[in-house]
């Protein structure tokens, strides 16, 4: 029962695909996996769809699907405050396994594609890999963990927070959803385990680890000293009289340090210089046309902060892709244009395939009507495929059952989308 439509045959190649309702972009986006040479990267218009889309991909390939969010900061341009660093863990740990990333679906919205990135070697450079027996010294790695942006504090309770207590030393690494802690023997590395922040007991012994830097900026030494030169020659004035300045001088990361990336590097990066060069495109927002639109609003909050001579900030251009950039890195990946609705062929452009897809009817039950399950019913009565209804959770599809057997319908229980297409019945 899957929405089989063809892919691209080669790179830079663009295909159209259409009339897909409903959730049936999820569903042919989870068919094409199987079938694709690469990984998917899957573009929407907004955190929102993202959101949607995922929670779709996950509903048809199950939780061990191989779907990779890239999220967004969810924070303005130019924002003086940085991101959740539950957002920043997430970020860090999707750009260390984007290179590695061979097959799968990488969901990405398009605010967030157009976003300038620290260069890959920064990701690798500053991943330690640790594993049991490694000898450790405590005061250097102390060291290594502040450099790399871990805040030292006396419980770690989030991601990026490290405590150093004798021969113990917590940490919450960046990408890992529990908090660590390292038992180490003279500078042996005796133990590796998971731990509650909340109770503090120790969980599952782990073998190996990996610990990802804390920030998407790095404030080592020499990238502290890199900044201080870039800021000097890019700004006019005083640099002393900057509150950024003085922060990232003395070690520290000022809230929305992120606006000032191109500072800490010779060179910025994009999400692209992570993919793999046989990535799939999937663009389900219209990308190339939408990015002019998306560069408008980021313009028009840099001229409404760019004149503050005490914080003075980044040229949009030296943040973000521009439109023409945007399509040019797309187009040497190639890929699907995605259309909810039926798609005419056109002379010239691009082969257009529509799906097998309908708009679904009100099916709804009205309850003030003489018969509340009449367009259920009707449509039960004139469909002859399969139908398959879906609830939010267990309890809700109990609810939603005793509702039916109320009205007539009695529709056989499944677990989800896997044991419905291995089932028969038609309801």
């Amino acid at each position: 029962m899957p929405l089989t439509a063809p892919l691209p045959s080669a790179p830079g190649e663009w295909i159209r695909w259409g009339q897909l309702y409903g959730s049936a972009p999820a569903l042919a986006v989870a068919d094409a996996m199987s079938r694709a040479a690469g990984p998917l990267l899957v573009i929407t218009e907004s955190a929102r769809a993202l959101d949607r889309l995922h929670a779709e991909l996950h509903f048809f390939l199950g939780p061990a699907g191989g779907v990779l969010p890239f999220p967004d900061w969810e924070t303005l341009p130019y924002d003086r405050f940085s991101a959740h660093p539950d957002i920043i863990s997430q970020r860090l740990a999707a750009l260390y396994e984007l290179p590695r990333f061979t097959r799968g679906i990488i969901v990405v919205t398009l605010p967030t594609l157009l976003q300038r990135l620290a260069p890959p070697t920064y990701v690798d450079a500053h991943t330690l890999l640790l594993a049991t027996g490694d000898r450790l010294p405590r005061d250097a790695f102390r060291a290594r963990l502040a450099q790399a942006g871990y805040a030292q504090v006396t419980q770690v309770m989030s991601p990026g927070e490290c405590a150093v207590r004798g021969s113990l030393i917590d940490v919450f690494p960046m990408g890992a959803a529990e908090p660590l802690r390292i038992d180490l023997f003279d500078d042996e590395v005796e133990t590796i385990r998971a731990f509650d922040p909340e109770t503090q007991r120790s969980g599952e012994k782990l073998e190996h680890v990996r610990l990802l830097p804390a920030r998407e900026v790095p404030l080592d030494s020499a990238s502290i000293k890199g900044f201080r030169q870039r800021y000097r020659t890019r700004f006019e004035g005083d640099p002393s009289r900057s509150p950024v300045y003085r922060d990232v001088s003395n070690g520290l990361a000022p809230g929305g340090i992120e606006y000032f990336l191109p500072l800490f590097f010779d060179s910025t990066a994009s999400l692209f210089d992570y993919l793999p060069a046989t990535t799939t495109v999937i663009d389900m927002a219209q990308a190339s046309l939408a990015a002019a639109s998306v560069y408008a609003e980021i313009e028009a909050r840099y001229e409404q902060y760019a004149h503050d001579r005490e914080y003075p900030i980044i040229p949009p251009a030296d943040l973000y892709l521009g439109a023409a950039e945007l399509t040019e890195r797309l187009n040497r990946l190639g890929g699907v244009r995605l259309s909810r609705v039926k798609v005419v062929a056109e002379a010239g452009a691009e082969p257009v395939f529509n799906l097998a897809s309908t708009a679904l009817p009100d099916v709804r039950l009205d309850a003030r009507s003489a018969e509340p399950a009449a367009p259920l019913k009707n449509f039960l009565g004139t469909y002859t495929g399969r139908t398959l209804l879906v609830a939010d959770s267990a309890g809700r599809r109990e609810v939603l059952s005793e509702l039916m057997a109320g009205h007539g319908l009695r529709p056989d229980p499944v677990a989800g989308w896997s044991e419905f297409l291995a089932a028969t019945s038609r309801f």
